[in-house]
Formats: C-alpha cells, structure tokens, sequence
C-alpha cells in the first residue's frame, strides 16, 4: 500500500501537469523560460500554488455579520484597498517545479497530439548492452555479490551445525561465493542531428529570433525525448554562411543582403562530412523572413534541396517568420515547388508569437 505523502505527492504532481498543460501556449508564445537544471530535469516556472483554508479574524473586531458595515470596509482589520505602507503584505509568488524531459514532452505530445516518431530502420547503430540479470558460481573479484555470498556461507554454517547465534561469526569459503553473470543483449539505438539555419541579414531582428529561439527549444524537446543520443548544430547566414554556437545563433545580426543558398551549401557539408544518412535521422530547419538575393540563388537552392539535402534527410522543414522587411517570397518558390503537403518537405508561416504552437505542430504533425 502506497504511503500516504507518496500518493498526495502524486497528486500534487498531477496538478502541477495539469496547470502546465492548461498554460502551455501562454509558455510558449510568451518565450517564458523554462530551464534545464542538468540532471534531466527542467525548471519550470508557475503560479504559486495556494490550499483553500479559512481565515479568522480577532473576536474583538467583530466579522461578517456582526453589526453594519458600509460597502467597501474590510472584514477582518486589513487596510482597505488603496491603503497600507510601501512593501506591506505578500505579493505573487512563482514556485520553480522540476519536470523530467520526458514529462515536459508527453504534456507537449498530448496537447499538440503529435505521434511519436518512427525513425527510418536503415537510420540505426547497433550496439552491445551487458545486462547484469543473474547469479553464477564463477566469476572474477569485481563482480562478487557479497550479500548473496555470504548468505550461502550462513545457509552452510547452518545445515552443518557450525553456526553460533551467541557467537555469529560467517566465513565464506571458496564453494560459497556467487557473482553477478551477465549476459548480451542487442539494442539498437537511434541517432538524430537537428541542423538550424537561420537569415540574420538586417531584415530579421531581435523579435524574429526571439521566435526562432522559442519554437527551437521546443522542438528539441520533442526530439530529445524521441531519439536515445541527438547532436543540435547551428548555422547562420546573410550572403555567406558560418557554423556557430547556440549562444551566436540567437544573438548576431548582420546587415548584409541574403544568399539562402549559402546555408543550404553549408549544411549539406555537414552532413557529408558528419552525419551519415544511414546512421543518423537528420533534421534541416531553415528560417528566414522569405527575402533571398536573386531568382537565380532560389534555383541553386532547390537543386541543393533535390541533389543533395532531401535525399539525407528524414524531412526539411521551412519556417517563415514575418518581418515587415521580409517579402516573402522563398515560401512561396519552395510551396510551389514540392506543394504544402509534401511529406519530405514541410513548409510553415510563423506570423507571431502567437503561431509559434501551430508551427511546432505543422512540423512534428507528420511523426516524421
């Protein structure tokens, strides 16, 4: 029977999902951080959680139906609204609650209602797990099961007569010893890389990749929680591309023009070099706010996609973020192109803040 504090602690839990889940939009198109502790768990930060109790005032100051009152007059003593010194009284609390990864993504799974991933078979490492299930007679000195050794010597001691419970001295002897056996299992364990490209030309600026970054870590999520081992990589590009790291990604802006064939070359190198397509599920995401040089890179970039990238990739997906610079129109070239029901190709207009969770959506929907 479960303790009474693990059951109310499960309870406890089951609210505090439950109000994530309840909120999980005003989360995510707010950008509130939600953060990982590096134990597997992440902080997420809500509301204080309150338990309904009554509140008494002083008998001398009488209480709700005691003598008149006038509309407004406190019940119990407070200061009425308005009154009060500076910094008197409690105000909002947010309690930080640890959630696992794999909670965070089933509240995500559930309220999206995304399938979960089936990764392509030929994308597998096999590998050799030894799995300690049973006891052996043989064995070497680090594998020894002291507890189970020296219950045979006892079981021994006893049937023989030679057990003193005044004097309950158990020496194993070499017939006594057991240890741990193990025995090997084959597992195959699943890769990912997610390979980011964004524009950071002066059309795109700090609310666009405010955007990026919030539907990115969201996305990881999701994936971290669909493949045993993921690598993020991270691009950027005006009219040339570079690798960087994440913090860069997210925070440098050029002003150049935009050459999108720049990043689409870049991450097809990394691939090529890094990632082999028959042992990794490879996740291109490419987001720009639609503007790129000439008709002629848009050409160059649809060969890049056809030749090299789509034929690597699980699926590449295209957000476009909407910039009162940006006119739009690669969305339009790649739409055309493979249409938006393409199941190797999928494309999303990421409007505001507001349609970050229909992206997420439109992008894990496939369960690709």
């Amino acid at each position: 029977m479960d303790h009474p504090i693990k059951r109310d602690h499960a309870r406890f839990r089951k609210i505090v999902k439950g109000k994530i889940r309840g909120g999980l939009k005003k989360y995510i198109s707010s950008g509130q951080m939600i953060l990982p502790k590096g134990n597997g768990k992440y902080s997420v930060p809500m509301p204080q959680i309150q338990t309904p109790h009554f509140r008494f005032g002083e008998k001398s100051q009488g209480g709700v139906g005691q003598g008149e009152g006038e509309a407004g007059e406190s019940v119990d003593g407070q200061p009425k609204p308005g009154q009060g010194e500076a910094g008197e009284g409690e105000g909002n609390k947010e309690l930080d609650v640890e959630l696992s990864l794999e909670e965070l993504a089933q509240i995500l799974g559930e309220e999206l209602e995304l399938p979960r991933i089936e990764p392509k078979g030929k994308n597998q490492i096999e590998s050799e797990k030894n799995r300690y299930t049973s006891i052996g007679t043989v064995g070497p000195d680090s594998l020894k099961h002291f507890k189970r050794t020296y219950r045979e010597a006892l079981k021994r001691q006893v049937v023989l007569g030679t057990y003193d419970a005044k004097n309950p001295i158990v020496v194993p002897i070499r017939s006594d010893y057991r240890y741990r056996s193990s025995s090997v299992k084959q597992e195959f364990e699943n890769s990912a890389v997610v390979i980011y490209m964004m524009d950071v030309s002066g059309s795109m600026g700090d609310e666009q990749k405010e955007i990026v970054r919030t539907e990115s870590f969201w996305i990881n999520l999701w994936l971290k929680s669909q493949y045993k081992n993921i690598e993020v990589r991270y691009i950027i590009h005006d009219a040339t591309a570079k690798e960087v790291n994440e913090e860069t990604f997210f925070k440098t802006r050029e002003s150049g023009g935009t050459l999108i064939s720049s990043a689409l070359n870049l991450c097809k190198e990394i691939i090529k070099t890094d990632y082999n397509p028959n042992e990794w599920n490879i996740y291109p995401f490419h987001f720009s706010d639609g503007d790129n040089w000439s008709s002629d890179d848009t050409k160059i970039c649809l060969d890049l996609l056809d030749k090299d990238i789509l034929p690597a990739s699980n699926v590449f997906c295209y957000g476009q973020v909407e910039s009162r610079y940006g006119s739009g129109q690669f969305y339009k070239d790649l739409s055309e192109k493979y249409g938006k029901e393409n199941d190797r190709v999928i494309l999303s207009k990421i409007k505001n803040k507001d349609a970050i969770i229909d992206s997420i959506k439109e992008f894990l929907g496939k369960g690709k």
